[in-house]
């Protein structure tokens, strides 16, 4: 019932009033009594001067009607006496109802003239008994319903005592009708109270309500919806502080989850896989580059043991003070993986992030780059091999070997000599091309008459073997942009491998042709094919299906490297397709305008 804060503001008011009003009460009702009993006493004392705290300067000023009542006294003459005090009823204060006189007997205490009818009897009250022995009283008790003096006058052998006794029947009326009024204002003020306590709470409370919607529509995620701000104080001061807050709060927010898209983005898109973890090794996020680097899937529910455990402890890594980090090398099906390991917070409530690196492409360089070393270790040794042995051949045989064989010897020494020469310049040639140092020379120029300069070279090769080579063009081919020696040269490398890989008697058919923007030519033969699983590595450096054949033949396993080299500075393309029967088909795609990058295959 208190919760709320209007009940609480005019419980507060109410209470406030109530206890104004019981102080007011009470001090009024104490002093009111107070000061009828101090008056009280004065009166007395100005007309008896027996009160104890009175001076002499009161005495004298009473002393003629003390003088006439001790005279009376001294008579023995009471009724004189009572017409004494009946003549100075008035600044007596004897009203006969709540203020009497009595004069009473000195000795025996009788009543023997009073104002009132008490009918002879008084109540021995302190001050009385005081008198009948001779002296003056002291004042009553605040708490006692009465108020009295007892006078002692004494004349000759007469003693009498004047007494004065009121009932404070005037001071009880007083105070009742002051506690009437005091209830009365009380219960208006009260109501009046009520009625502030409300318009105040109202005043109060209103704004506060308002601004406590306006934070419940904030926690929703409602930043439009702005207070508005009807008064300059306090009140208004706040409410246009908490809309000050909220735009920084929405700019906060956004400039959060700007932040977060971004990071979402990174992590979405990035090619390193991430994957977080929390203090228990929980998995808390992965990015779809993980799960392709792991190569499995990977449910909310997976831990850090299940894919890294046997890589790096989760301890070891929360064990590491930032911006410390631990790395290794771990395998995932086909894949090498370079991980990283680091904790992202101190605190309990961090955990470990993890970064994945493929590194398959990079061992497979540096693979490739020991095999490229090796290949050219191997292809010159061969030849530098059977140099210095047919020339050691010669200088020990010296006239003993005759002239043919000499000559036999001396052409195997050049041949191998041409050989070398080859493998050099291809080398040096796939130099240029990867360092881009090599120039091309683009012009326009007829594709088709390229091709059929290429087949016209090769015929009398083809003929010498027995293959039936033939050139079939579909339609008339386009000029193209591009560097017409080195196509041939392209051209020149798969017409001969065609002719070089075929049996004797085989055939080769060359066709070309223009799709869209690109011209293609492509060269079937129907000799001894490539495998499977060699398909996709004969266009690699010295790779070669049949080496011992290859070598024989004279190559070198670097013609079909060149050719796709040459064919991809021209943003083409160079591959093998799909053949029926045995055999092998190349095709060769290339723009027509140089401007376009994205060949048709």
């Amino acid at each position: 019932m208190f919760k709320s804060l209007h009940m609480k503001l005019m419980l507060i008011m109410l209470l406030l009033i109530t206890s104004l009003m019981a102080v007011v009460g009470a001090f009024l009702t104490t002093n009111v009594s107070s000061f009828y009993t101090d008056s009280f006493y004065d009166q007395m004392n100005d007309m008896f001067g027996s009160d104890p705290e009175s001076d002499g300067a009161a005495m004298a000023r009473n002393a003629s009607f003390m003088a006439d009542l001790t005279a009376a006294a001294a008579d023995g003459a009471a009724d004189r006496m009572q017409d004494i005090l009946e003549a100075n009823a008035g600044r007596l204060g004897i009203d006969s109802r709540t203020r009497n006189y009595f004069i009473l007997d000195g000795v025996s205490g009788a009543v023997l003239a009073e104002s009132g009818e008490s009918g002879g009897t008084l109540a021995a009250t302190p001050n009385l008994l005081a008198a009948l022995n001779g002296s003056v009283g002291d004042r009553s008790d605040l708490t006692a319903d009465y108020m009295d003096v007892a006078i002692p006058l004494s004349g000759g052998e007469n003693r009498y005592i004047v007494y004065i006794l009121d009932s404070r029947e005037t001071v009880s009326q007083l105070n009742s009708q002051l506690f009437t009024i005091i209830m009365q204002a009380l219960m208006i003020g009260l109501l009046i109270s009520v009625l502030f306590s409300y318009l105040l709470s109202k005043a109060l409370v209103g704004p506060i309500e308002k601004v406590t919607e306006g934070a419940e529509r904030l926690a929703g995620g409602d930043f439009g919806s702005k207070l508005p701000v009807e008064s300059p104080d306090e009140i208004g001061i706040l409410t246009g502080t908490f809309n000050h807050m909220a735009d920084v709060l929405q700019d906060s927010l956004n400039a959060v989850e700007n932040e977060r898209s971004k990071l979402d983005t990174l992590f979405l898109h990035m090619t390193d896989g991430v994957a977080a973890f929390d203090h228990d090794g929980a998995l808390i996020h992965c990015n779809p580059a993980a799960t392709q680097l792991l190569q499995r899937a990977i449910p909310k529910n997976t831990g850090y043991d299940e894919l890294f455990g046997s890589v790096y402890p989760l301890a070891q890594i929360l064990a590491l003070q930032r911006p410390n980090y631990a790395d290794a090398e771990m395998v995932a099906g086909e894949k090498t993986l370079e991980v990283y390991f680091a904790p992202f917070s101190d605190k309990a409530s961090g955990g470990v992030l993890v970064v994945l690196h493929d590194e398959t492409e990079h061992h497979r360089s540096e693979q490739r780059r020991k095999e490229f070393v090796a290949n050219v270790s191997h292809e010159l040794r061969t030849p530098l091999t059977n140099v210095r042995s047919y020339a050691e051949t010669l200088r020990d045989g010296g006239e003993d070997i005759p002239r043919d064989t000499q000559n036999s010897f001396l052409d195997i020494i050049i041949n191998e000599t041409d050989r070398m020469t080859h493998i050099v310049q291809d080398l040096l040639t796939l130099s240029r091309l990867d360092a881009g140092n090599t120039e091309m020379n683009f012009t326009r120029f007829d594709f088709g008459d390229a091709i059929a300069s290429v087949v016209r070279a090769n015929a009398l090769e083809a003929k010498r073997r027995g293959h039936e080579l033939r050139l079939e063009p579909a339609e008339p081919l386009p000029l193209i942009l591009g560097d017409r020696q080195r196509l041939e040269q392209v051209m020149m490398n798969i017409l001969g491998n065609a002719i070089k890989y075929t049996p004797d008697g085989g055939h080769i058919l060359v066709t070309a042709g223009a799709a869209g923007e690109h011209v293609w030519m492509e060269v079937s033969d129907d000799g001894i094919g490539i495998p499977e699983k060699d398909r996709e590595h004969i266009f690699e450096r010295f790779y070669r299906v049949d080496k011992a054949r290859s070598r024989e033949s004279g190559g070198t396993g670097l013609g079909l490297s060149i050719a796709k080299e040459i064919v991809e500075r021209h943003h083409g393309t160079i591959r093998l397709v799909r053949h029926e029967g045995p055999g092998t088909t190349v095709r060769l795609t290339l723009p027509i305008r140089q401007e376009e990058s994205r060949p048709v295959e």
